[in-house]
């Protein structure tokens, strides 16, 4: 069972989340927050695998909620999926460097919705496809801060090239076809690298690679 919390200002925003998640057999929403501190508060309290933590609340909002549950030991099992209105760089890259498992915009089609959740409670990264788009964009055209990232010299050649595939957006299948490898091999290769750089996960993994300069930045 996949126990959420939802975490919103908006009561009728929360309800039909709520509404989409209670029809569905394999999960469960064991609490609502209406803003970051009682988001916090309620993930110590009932420890649920996936936050849908909105990116904008009052008292303190969902950057900052993720950083507190990322940052405490406790919560290591809690997967942080921010949801916004608007599909923000900023806000992305800002909501993955404090520990977001993944980001949706809230016009999600509710089947991708549902498979969101799934996807987010494996442990994946997350990402609305046009949202994974524009973060690229702008992470491969502006000169990347080099220094301030991960040691990549703790990789092997070919996790290297599994890290900045999936920095580039590709999936587990498509990392496997363009290294000519099985995709349990290149999910392999990612588990290792999120290992020996200390990431929380994929989309943590995702803002190292272009903080240490494994994505290179085209000529602008």
């Amino acid at each position: 069972m996949i126990r959420v919390l939802l975490a919103d200002d908006q009561p009728l925003i929360r309800s039909g989340f709520r509404a989409l998640l209670d029809i569905e057999d394999d999960i469960e929403v064991v609490a609502e927050a209406a803003d970051g501190s009682e988001a916090v508060a309620l993930a110590r309290e009932h420890l649920p695998d996936i936050a849908l933590v909105d990116i904008q609340m009052p008292v303190v909002d969902g950057i900052e909620a993720t950083r507190r549950i990322a940052a405490d030991p406790a919560l290591a099992g809690v997967h942080v999926v921010i949801l916004t209105n608007y599909g923000l760089d900023e806000y992305v890259f800002h909501a993955l460097r404090a520990g977001a498992a993944g980001f949706l915009v809230k016009d999600i089609q509710p089947e991708d919705f549902l498979h969101a959740v799934r996807v987010a409670a494996r442990g994946d990264a997350l990402l609305a496809p046009s949202i994974t788009r524009r973060l690229i964009d702008r992470f491969v055209t502006q000169p990347l801060h080099t220094g301030a990232g991960a040691d990549l010299d703790e990789l092997t050649n070919r996790e290297r090239e599994a890290v900045a595939l999936l920095a580039q957006g590709l999936s587990n299948d498509q990392i496997a076809d363009r290294m000519v490898i099985s995709p349990m091999t290149a999910k392999t290769h990612i588990n290792r690298a999120m290992a020996k750089l200390h990431a929380r996960d994929r989309a943590q993994l995702v803002v190292l690679a272009y903080e240490a300069g494994l994505v290179a930045p085209r000529n602008s």
